[in-house]
C-alpha cells in the first residue's frame, strides 16, 4: 500500500496527519476507508476466532467475544492506531492445556492474572527491549508470517467441492486486479460480496463460515470467574498467565512495529504494552479467552484495505459484534473461499520478497542470512511467532558476539627503559567474555623480559570474564617473577576491575 500522503480538500495530508482520528472523522472519504476497512476485517475475524476457539478447547462463542473486546479496548487505550488485537493462534495454544485439565473458569482468571502481567510490564518499560530485535530477525518474522498465513489456508482448499477452486480464483483476481482499476472500496470487501454473490445466485454447495460453529445470538455478560482464591490456585494458572502474557507481549510489539514501518508512523508501544493487558483483563471479565495483535487481520486492515488510525479497528469490533449477533444467520452463507482468497492475498503482500532476491542475498552479510532462515524455520516448524523471534534474537547476538570477539587486537613492542627491557602491549577492541579467551592467548610469557606493560587506552572492560581474564594474565606474569604493570584503564573499566578483581577465579 503506498504511503504517499492522501489528499484532503486540497491538502496533501503527511502520514501522521492521515493518522489523526480527528481527520479521518471530518474527511467523508477517509471516513469510508475506515469503516470499510473495519468491516472486513470483521469478516475476516469471524471465521479465524471460532477456529481459535477450536484450538483452545472452548465455545465459539467465547473466541468471538474475545474478539470484539480486545479490538475495542485497544482501539480506545492502544499506542498503536489501525492495529488489529483479537483471539489468536498463539494464545490458543498456550491457555488449551489449562482448559483441558480445569475447564473453562481457570482459563478466564489465568486471562485475567495475564493482562495483570502486561500491565506491570507495560508499565516498567519492557516496550523498551524491542530495541534489541534486528532488522534481520524483524524480516523472519514477517516471511515467517506470510508463510503461516498461507499455510492456515491450505486445510479450507483440501478435501472440498470442486467449486471451491474456482470460487478462490474468482477471488484472487479481484483482490490483485482490482487496486489497479480504484481504490474507492477495498478489494477484499469486493471479493467476499462478489464470491458470495456468485454462489447464493447459483446455488453451489461449498463450505462457509457457519460451517465453522455456532454463532452467539446474545451479547457478551459481565462475569467473574467461578475459582478458589487461594494460592493452589495461583500455582496452577500463573505459569499459563505468564506465558500468554509475554507471548502476547512480543507478538503485539512486533506487530507494532512493522505497522510503523508500512505506514512511516511512530507508536506508543509502552502504551500499547499496557493497553494490551487492560484488554485482556476487560476480555476475561467478559468471558473472553484473551489474545494480542493479529498480524493478518492488521495487515489486511493496514496494507490491503488502507485504514490508518483507532476508528478502523473499533470499527472491526462493533461490526464483527453486529454480524455475529444480529445477522449471524447471513454472515453464516459467507464461503470460505472468499475469505481463503483474501488471506492469500494478505499472506503474498506481507512476505518481503526484496530480501529472498538473488542480488540481495548475494550482497548481504552471511550471518545476517543464517539470522532470517532461522527465524523463518523456527517459527514455522513451531507455528510460535514469539518463539521463533527468540531464537533469530539469540542467534543474531551470537553472531555478533562472535564478530566482535575477533575484532580485538594486542600490538607488543620491546622498549628499552631505564636500561632494562620492557614488553608494551597495547590492547585494541572491545573486551567482553566473547574476546576474553583471544586476550589471554595473545601474550607471550615465556618469551617476554621482567618487566611488562599492558595499555588499556584503546579499549573497555565490560564484563566479569574480562576482568578474570586479566587477573588470569598478571597472575600467570607472576609465576614468571615479571613485573606487570596494567594502564591506560578509562574511569569506568578501572572501578569496575578493582571492585571484581580478586572476587573471582582467575584460573584458566
Amino acid at each position: 500500500m503506498s504511503s504517499r500522503p492522501a489528499r484532503f480538500g486540497t491538502t496533501a495530508l503527511t502520514p501522521e496527519q492521515r493518522g489523526s482520528l480527528r481527520v479521518a472523522l471530518r474527511s467523508p472519504r477517509l471516513l469510508r476507508t475506515e469503516l470499510l476497512a473495519g468491516l472486513v476485517v470483521a469478516l475476516a475475524l469471524i471465521p479465524e476466532a471460532i477456529a481459535f476457539s477450536v484450538i483452545a478447547g472452548v465455545d465459539p462463542r467465547v473466541g468471538l467475544f474475545a474478539a470484539f473486546t480486545m479490538a475495542v479496548t485497544t482501539a480506545v487505550l492502544g499506542g498503536r492506531p489501525a492495529m488489529i488485537s483479537a483471539a489468536t493462534g498463539a494464545v490458543a495454544l498456550v491457555v488449551a492445556p489449562l482448559m483441558a485439565s480445569h475447564g473453562v473458569d481457570y482459563l478466564i482468571a489465568a486471562v485475567i492474572l495475564a493482562g495483570l502481567m502486561q500491565v506491570m510490564l507495560g508499565l516498567v518499560g519492557v516496550a523498551r527491549l524491542m530495541r534489541f530485535v534486528p532488522r534481520s530477525v524483524m524480516v523472519g518474522f514477517v516471511n515467517a508470517l506470510a508463510i503461516l498465513i498461507f499455510l492456515s489456508q491450505v486445510p479450507e482448499l483440501i478435501g472440498v467441492p470442486w467449486a471451491v477452486y474456482p470460487l478462490t480464483a474468482l477471488g484472487l483476481v479481484i483482490v490483485f486486479l482490482l487496486p489497479r482499476l480504484t481504490t474507492a472500496v477495498p478489494a477484499p470487501l469486493v471479493a467476499i460480496v462478489v464470491v458470495t454473490a456468485v454462489v447464493l445466485v447459483l446455488g453451489v454447495a461449498v463450505p462457509s463460515v457457519g460451517d465453522k460453529g455456532q454463532l452467539p445470538d446474545s451479547l457478551p455478560a459481565f462475569l467473574v470467574p467461578q475459582v478458589p482464591f487461594t494460592v493452589e490456585t495461583l500455582r496452577i494458572i500463573a505459569p499459563f498467565s505468564l506465558t500468554m502474557a509475554l507471548v502476547g507481549l512480543l507478538e503485539s510489539l512486533m506487530t507494532a512495529k512493522l505497522v510503523d514501518d508500512i505506514t512511516d508512523t511512530r507508536s506508543n508501544k509502552t502504551r500499547e504494552s499496557w493497553a494490551q493487558g487492560v484488554a485482556n483483563v476487560v476480555t476475561g471479565f467478559f468471558g473472553g479467552m484473551g489474545g494480542c495483535a493479529m498480524i493478518g487481520q492488521t495487515m489486511i486492515n493496514v496494507r490491503a484495505s488502507g485504514a490508518r488510525t483507532r476508528l478502523s479497528t473499533f470499527a472491526a469490533g462493533v461490526f464483527l459484534l453486529i454480524l455475529v449477533v444480529g445477522l449471524g444467520d447471513v454472515v453464516g452463507r459467507i464461503p470460505m473461499a472468499a475469505l481463503v482468497a483474501v488471506m492469500i492475498f494478505v499472506s503474498w503482500a506481507t512476505f518481503d520478497w526484496h530480501s529472498v532476491r538473488p542480488r540481495t542475498l548475494r550482497r548481504m552479510p552471511v550471518a545476517e542470512t543464517l539470522v532470517m532462515l532461522a527465524t523463518v524455520v523456527v517459527t514455522v516448524a513451531s507455528h510460535n511467532l514469539a518463539l521463533g523471534v527468540m531464537v533469530g534474537v539469540v542467534v543474531a547476538m551470537v553472531a555478533f558476539a562472535r564478530r566482535v570477539a575477533h575484532l580485538v587486537t594486542v600490538d607488543r613492542v620491546v622498549e628499552q627503559r631505564d636500561g632494562e627491557q620492557t614488553a608494551v602491549y597495547s590492547v585494541h577492541g572491545e573486551l567482553f567474555f566473547a574476546s576474553s579467551n583471544d586476550l589471554y592467548t595473545s601474550f607471550r610469557y615465556a618469551e617476554d623480559p621482567h618487566r611488562v606493560e599492558i595499555d588499556f587506552s584503546d579499549s573497555h572492560l565490560w564484563d566479569a570474564s574480562t576482568v578474570a581474564a586479566v587477573d588470569s594474565i598478571t597472575d600467570k606474569y607472576a609465576q614468571r617473577g615479571v613485573q606487570v604493570r596494567v594502564v591506560g584503564l578509562n574511569a569506568v573499566s578501572s572501578r569496575f576491575r578493582d571492585r571484581v578483581s580478586g572476587a573471582l577465579d582467575a584460573s584458566h
